[in-house]
């Protein structure tokens, strides 16, 4: 696996300091803090922190680990960040508090979403923007070129749609910046079973996503293992499961 130093994309931007004493407001924006790792963490915390994140979230994040997925991103504040099939929210409004209001936050779905358009309605974040564009062609027609996509938990969903995931997977890279990042996390099936359990039980194998994007031109930079869980025999649903599933962490970069 090649692994190698990410160099972030913009700087310098204000984020989240409750505990250092400095101003917080409801929509994410704060006063600046230095850069280094522990402050970026600290930074982190702070988002996870945030009193406008539901009850919902909270009881979730010790599932979904979002410090550890934030980490992983590098995500940092002013960055023009895509979250495809962004659902509810859940991940989108994370990386809108970290990107701070100089950043902004596309959140791609196929539809309108009820459970975002409830989030933003009961605390509104100017720099999130609702996009509903096809899988074949998720990116907004006036962002500029990004700095992260994130896909998480729904590449298997968008293998058993009629989406030609090779047009769509080549937009992604043409949308990012030349050093940007694409981060996907899924459900792990079992190895060599290719995109065959990806309707059924509702994962996929790692190396069909890791075969897929290289194949658009990303270079497979790191794979996280926050997510795994060995235990899993991956043979269930997501759903049907008493246990967590192994889950599967990816990050590209384009060169």
């Amino acid at each position: 696996m090649l692994i190698s130093k990410y160099v972030a994309g913009a700087r310098g931007f204000p984020v989240l300091l409750v505990i250092l004493g400095l101003a917080w407001g409801m929509n994410g924006r704060a006063s600046p803090q230095p850069e280094g790792s522990q402050a970026l963490t600290e930074s982190y915390k702070q988002v996870i922190a945030s009193p406008i994140r539901t009850n919902e979230d909270r009881d979730a994040d010790s599932k979904r680990k979002p410090l550890d997925f934030l980490q992983f991103t590098d995500v940092r504040p002013g960055m023009l960040v895509l979250d495809i099939a962004a659902g509810g929210g859940y991940t989108t409004q994370l990386l809108a508090l970290a990107v701070g209001s100089k950043g902004t936050v596309w959140a791609q779905g196929t539809k309108p979403s009820s459970g975002l358009e409830g989030r933003l309605a009961k605390n509104p974040q100017p720099n999130i923007i609702p996009a509903v564009r096809s899988f074949e062609d998720p990116i907004p027609n006036d962002a500029p070129k990004l700095d992260l996509i994130t896909i998480v938990m729904n590449y298997h969903d968008i293998a058993y749609m009629p989406v030609d995931r090779t047009k769509m997977n080549q937009r992604l890279f043409n949308a990012l910046k030349p050093g940007g990042h694409l981060v996907v996390l899924d459900h792990s099936a079992k190895a060599g079973s290719s995109i065959s359990a990806t309707k059924t039980l509702h994962r996929i194998d790692e190396k069909v996503v890791a075969d897929e994007f290289q194949q658009a031109g990303f270079k497979l930079e790191q794979a996280g293992d926050f997510l795994k869980n060995p235990a899993d025999p991956r043979e269930q649903a997501f759903f049907d499961m008493k246990i967590q599933t192994d889950k599967f962490a990816l990050r590209f970069v384009k060169p």
